[in-house]
């Protein structure tokens, strides 16, 4: 009786008991009194055995004709009952087959769209659900494959050094343990990058909030890269209103974030190149961008450029380009602190812009009106 179809067709058959009984008790009380009322006057009969025994015929009347209307109603009900179950069963069992085929691994089940709007939305969001779990599978898939990737290139260059070491190749002197030390630390630094994605990824990521003013933080980041600039020969132009911009954020995810953003704006400009960094206020939010002329975004790597190990310049080596998730962690980390983080270019070679916004502090949007 827990199953759908029995709960359904109880449901029916109570509703046609019911009704049987309201109109059996409706025909022997009123309609009886009435019909007995009714005869008395018409007839004028002041026989009161014929008048009990007319009054006796109608309740069999009407008994036996509530029986048999409550047979057909009973019959009609059981039958809808079988028609309903069927349209709710058939999609409903779908889904069942389709999760089940889910939960053992194949993701590309999908189950059609009934013509009933509620069962509609149920397998629309099932399918969605599927699509979903099946990009996350691929993500995972591809995530090992370029971890795999990432760990392979430092640890071949290891072996290659001990390999020569043992043939004596590679002379045991401090520039071959230098150049091990350099892929390990290359390594650890692989190492590091994901364990702070799978923080910020997950949530778990601690967050130390205080009132800072971004001009300061940006102004600190750009004196911190000033080596970079100087040697690839950039030239780093600042724009900032008078007025602080002042957030609620953490100041070294902060900088953590500009040194991602400026830091990629420096690596991927050619020399001799510009990068703009404009700070300003937009709304209840401070606004920064960062815009470089370097190499460019295309429009189709544009809504990937924030996906974990994927990079704009593929003939980049990792040691130069970096591991390719600094992105991904500079837009959860942005996430958490209730910001947003987007990217924009024109195209290839006509350079790209990064816009960080952050909620500005209460009570002082206004002074920051532009």
């Amino acid at each position: 009786m827990n199953q759908l179809s029995w709960r359904l067709v109880a449901a029916q058959l109570l509703v046609v008991i019911v009704g049987v009984v309201v109109l059996a008790i409706t025909a022997n009380v009123i309609g009886a009194t009435i019909f007995a009322t009714d005869i008395h006057n018409l007839l004028g009969l002041n026989d009161s055995a014929i008048e009990a025994a007319l009054l006796d015929s109608f309740r069999s009347a009407v008994s036996r004709a509530l029986v048999l209307a409550g047979s057909a109603a009973a019959l009609v009900g059981l039958l809808t009952s079988i028609l309903l179950l069927r349209q709710i069963l058939r999609p409903l069992n779908a889904i069942v087959r389709s999760s089940q085929r889910i939960a053992a691994g194949r993701y590309d089940e999908r189950v059609a769209v009934p013509s009933s709007s509620e069962l509609a939305i149920v397998a629309t969001s099932f399918n969605q659900m599927a699509a979903s779990l099946a990009q996350a599978e691929q993500q995972r898939i591809a995530l090992i494959g370029n971890v795999a990737h990432e760990l392979r290139t430092p640890l071949a260059g290891i072996e290659g050094y001990l390999e020569g070491l043992v043939d004596g190749i590679f002379p045991a002197d401090n520039a071959t343990f230098g150049e091990m030390q350099h892929e390990v630390r290359r390594m650890r630094r692989l190492i590091d990058d994901l364990q702070a994605l799978s923080h910020v990824e997950a949530g778990q990521v601690s967050l130390h909030l205080s009132d800072l003013d971004l001009i300061t933080i940006a102004q600190r980041v750009i004196v911190q890269l000033r080596p970079q600039t100087s040697a690839s020969n950039l030239h780093i132009a600042l724009t900032a209103p008078s007025n602080p911009l002042d957030v609620r954020a953490d100041p070294d995810r902060l900088a953590q974030i500009l040194l991602n953003l400026i830091g990629n704006a420096i690596r991927y400009t050619p020399a001799g190149g510009c990068i703009a960094i404009k700070l300003s206020a937009e709304g209840s939010f401070a606004r920064l961008d960062v815009t470089d002329s370097g190499i460019g975004i295309s429009a189709a790597d544009l809504p990937l450029i924030f996906e974990r190990f994927y990079r704009v310049d593929r003939s980049r080596s990792r040691s130069s380009g970096g591991s390719g998730i600094g992105l991904t962690i500079a837009r959860h980390l942005t996430w958490a602190m209730g910001g947003e983080l987007s990217a924009t270019s024109p195209g290839p070679g006509q350079g790209s812009t990064f816009t960080l916004w952050l909620p500005l502090l209460k009570g002082r949007v206004g002074d920051h009106a532009l």
